[in-house]
């Protein structure tokens, strides 16, 4: 197996789909992934954005210039709940862009970046402008593109590389759901706690950790399953739509399920493209962004003008414009941009949120929006 410094060593080239291209040093594993170009401006976390089923199908910038610092936690670590202690079970990302790394210092630490990326099958580039970068996709929008990290020397041509995206098959065709969500339900723990359900799309651990340390039971559903009113003799208390990768339009099955009167009727919350999933159930309207929200970002409360900082990870946002007929209202905006970060329903069932109130990475200053939903379903219990 080759070490660090070999994979250095190695060419490393990124090119886009609009003939842009950024050569640098090649690290991680051989290989030649295509995927949807997209950054984040996270300066912490690395380990948990990568694990993030939200990233799959996309090859993942880094703005923050130094990445590797305090290495990878051991293969299969879990924390004392038994769940998986990053995001997922591996890697999601089909490429990795940095700037720079550094040499690791970590007590728990078990791998190096490089090695972990190594170890997974995915190809990494250093030593590219990562700023050029980032404000090239600001400017001309999320594009298409190809990590080529070659076994030998020799550099990919531009027509090699334009060639091989042309034949990768484009981010919104492919089915990234059903590549990241369960197959079957599982229950969590199988004792104690007003009982949840999750419709899984591709959630993040955090989100389920966040529930069980509030003392609730999940039973995590594959997307479109049919939520049940009972599940081994335990009374469905309330629904959490969380988090996932694509695009929310796709998944006709999932909509379709929240839209059931019996669905309607649970306290629900939603994150992220479970945001998105029940204003489409409501017939309002999703659009993709031109470059998304990805790291850290604001968020107003347009009910009391309180502001907090929260994980953001998604491509595509919901149309307050469609709002209208939906039965929903939005509580939550973004200052910068204006797009909308959260709507609530005027009976008081239903909240949902853009960003990540479980944090991992970034601060959980909208932590609220868990206890505030765990206590409708104590009360529904």
């Amino acid at each position: 197996m080759p070490s660090d410094a070999d994979e250095r060593s190695r060419a490393g080239t990124l090119y886009l789909e609009d003939g842009t291209r950024f050569d640098g040093a090649g690290f991680g594993a051989p290989g030649r992934r295509a995927g949807e170009v997209v950054f984040t401006t996270g300066m912490v976390g690395y380990p948990e954005s990568l694990t993030d089923p939200s990233f799959r199908g996309q090859i993942l910038v880094f703005t923050y210039p130094l990445l590797g610092n305090y290495g990878v936690p051991p293969r299969g670590e879990r924390g004392p709940d038994g769940l998986a202690l990053l995001e997922s079970e591996g890697l999601q990302v089909r490429g990795v862009v940095v700037r720079g790394t550094t040499r690791p210092h970590h007590w728990a630490m078990d791998r190096t970046l490089d090695r972990w990326l190594h170890d997974e099958g995915v190809p990494g580039i250093v030593g590219i402008d990562t700023r050029r970068l980032t404000q090239h996709l600001r400017t001309h929008g999320v594009l298409r593109g190809i990590v080529d990290v070659p076994a030998g020397e020799r550099r990919a041509s531009d027509d090699e590389l334009a060639a091989a995206l042309r034949r990768a098959p484009r981010y919104g065709d492919e089915d990234l759901v059903g590549q990241v969500a369960p197959k079957e339900p599982t229950l969590l723990p199988r004792n104690g706690g007003p009982l949840v359900a999750l419709l899984d799309c591709g959630t993040k651990t955090s989100i389920v950790r966040a529930l069980l340390d509030r003392g609730a039971g999940v039973l995590r559903l594959p997307p479109g399953h049919e939520v049940p009113t009972s599940w081994q003799g335990r009374r469905v208390a309330g629904l959490v739509v969380g988090n996932g990768p694509g695009d929310p339009a796709r998944l006709s099955a999932t909509i379709e399920e929240l839209g059931r009167p019996s669905t309607r009727s649970l306290p629900t919350l939603g994150i992220c493209l479970g945001h998105q999933l029940l204003a489409l159930a409501r017939g309002s309207r999703t659009f993709k962004l031109k470059y998304g929200h990805r790291g850290q970002n604001k968020t107003i409360c347009l009910e009391d003008g309180r502001a907090f900082i929260v994980s953001e990870n998604h491509g595509y946002a919901v149309d307050p414009a469609s709002l209208a007929a939906s039965g929903l209202r939005a509580w939550a905006t973004n200052p910068d941009d204006g797009t909308l970060e959260g709507v609530r329903d005027d009976l008081g069932r239903l909240l949902a949120l853009q960003g990540h109130p479980e944090g991992h990475p970034g601060p959980q200053e909208a932590g609220f929006v868990f206890d505030e939903f765990v206590r409708k379903v104590r009360r529904r219990a």
